[in-house]
């Protein structure tokens, strides 16, 4: 019967890994560190943002896997809602910018001006979704 757990563990920790390394694949295949390091103009820092993401994937997996209680309280729950928030806005806006959808939407519309008001107002929308969902339920 132990054999059977130590299976499912080592089976639990591999697909883990599998996952985590399909993430920082996908994170680098975007060019979202080197593009925030270059916008934000601290590219000398950028093998510092890479680790900080391997930290950051390595930790979300033990927390994922153990769900420990982290005694805190609400002020980094905001916190980590704020960079949770960020990082994911980031990568979204990556992929859309790598698969070019923003071009083509307004090229499609034979659009000239105002595109960063749209790009600005689906930012605001994402946001007061995501607050409407947090205050009034799943």
């Amino acid at each position: 019967m132990w054999i059977r757990e130590i299976f499912l563990g080592f089976l639990g920790i591999c697909a883990g890994l599998t996952v985590a390394g399909g993430f920082v694949a996908l994170i680098t295949l975007l060019g979202v560190i080197p593009r925030l390091a270059s916008e934000t103009k601290t590219m000398k820092r950028a093998i510092l943002y890479e680790n900080f993401l391997i930290l950051g994937v390595v930790l979300g997996n033990i927390v994922s896997l153990y769900s420990p209680r982290l005694p805190f309280g609400f002020p980094f729950l905001i916190l980590f809602g704020l960079f949770a928030g960020v990082f994911v806005g980031c990568l979204a806006m990556a992929l859309a910018e790598t698969i070019n959808t923003f071009p083509i939407f307004f090229r499609r519309l034979s659009m000239r001006k105002g595109a960063p008001f749209i790009v600005i107002s689906l930012a605001i929308g994402k946001g007061i979704g995501s607050l409407v969902q947090l205050y009034f339920g799943r």
